[in-house]
C-alpha cells in the first residue's frame, strides 16, 4: 500500500462517517445531549470495521473504543475522532468534523478531515493549496478560548474568533479563512492527528506551543497544546507565546 492509497481511504472513511453521523441527526429519533453520543457511536460502528477491513496489519486508537496497549507496538496506527466537536453536532452548527488519522513511525503522516455540513473533505493530498492574503485572525475554542491566545494576539495585533471543533479550527487555516489556530487547554491524539496531517500537507506550520514536534502513538494520548499557522508567522507566533508564558 502506498500513502496515497492510504490518503484515499481516509478521505472515503471520514466522508462516510460524515455522512452517517448527519442521517442519525436528520432522523430526529434522538435529540438533546444524547444525540452527540449517538452520532459518535454510530460514525465509530462503521469507521472501526471499515479500518479492520482495509488495513487488517494496522493499530487503531479511536476515541469512542476501548484503547489498548498493543498499539505501542505498531508503526502504523489509525487515530481517528468519529465526531470532533459533538456539542456542536448536537446543536445543528457546521463547526464540527470527522477524523481520520494515520500515524506512522509516531508522526501524522496521512489524513482526512470531513466537514460534512460544509460538504467538504480536505485530505494530506500533497497539492498546495492557493495561497491567500493574511486574515489577521486566529482561532480559538468558543467556548474556553485560553488566556494565552488573548495575550497573544493583543501582542501581535490579531483578532480572535472563537469556532466548534479542534477540526474546523485547523481547517480553517487550511481553507486560508485564518492565519492561525492556537490551543494550550489540552486535546488528546485523535483531537488533532488527522488535521495535522493535513495542515502539513497544505504547507502549514505544525508544532506544540515552545515549537517541538507533535508526536503520536504515545501510551498517554494527551496532547497538550498545538499551533498550526501559516509559515511566515510561526516565529512571530512563538516568540509572542513564550513572552507571554514568561509574564505569566
Amino acid at each position: 500500500m502506498s500513502i496515497a492509497d492510504d490518503t484515499k481511504l481516509a478521505a472515503a472513511l471520514a466522508e462516510a462517517a460524515g455522512q452517517i453521523a448527519l442521517a442519525v441527526r436528520a432522523s430526529g429519533l434522538v435529540v438533546g445531549r444524547g444525540l452527540g453520543d449517538a452520532g459518535d457511536k454510530a460514525a465509530n460502528a462503521f469507521l472501526m470495521p471499515a479500518l479492520r477491513q482495509h488495513r487488517p496489519d494496522d493499530a487503531i486508537l479511536s476515541e469512542e473504543s476501548e484503547d489498548s496497549a498493543e498499539r505501542l507496538s505498531r508503526k502504523r496506527v489509525w487515530i481517528v475522532d468519529p465526531v470532533d466537536g459533538t456539542r456542536e453536532f448536537a446543536e445543528g452548527r457546521s463547526d464540527w468534523a470527522v477524523h481520520v488519522g494515520l500515524s506512522i513511525d509516531g508522526q501524522a503522516q496521512v489524513g482526512a478531515v470531513a466537514l460534512p455540513d460544509l460538504g467538504l473533505v480536505l485530505s494530506s493530498d500533497p497539492e498546495r493549496a492557493d495561497d491567500a492574503g493574511a486574515t489577521g485572525k486566529i482561532v480559538v475554542s468558543r467556548s474556553r478560548a485560553p488566556a494565552l491566545a488573548e495575550e497573544v494576539a493583543q501582542a501581535l495585533g490579531l483578532e480572535l474568533v472563537g469556532m466548534g471543533s479542534a477540526g474546523a479550527k485547523a481547517m480553517a487555516v487550511v481553507r486560508r479563512e485564518a492565519d492561525a489556530y492556537l490551543h494550550s487547554g489540552g486535546q488528546y491524539e485523535w483531537d488533532n492527528c488527522a488535521p495535522v496531517a493535513v495542515a502539513q500537507a497544505h504547507g502549514l506550520h505544525c508544532s506544540r506551543i515552545d515549537g517541538s514536534p507533535l508526536r503520536y502513538n504515545r501510551a498517554e494520548a494527551l496532547s497538550p497544546d498545538l499551533l498550526i499557522c501559516r509559515r511566515e508567522l510561526a516565529e512571530p507566533l512563538l516568540d509572542a507565546i513564550a513572552n507571554a508564558q514568561t509574564k505569566a
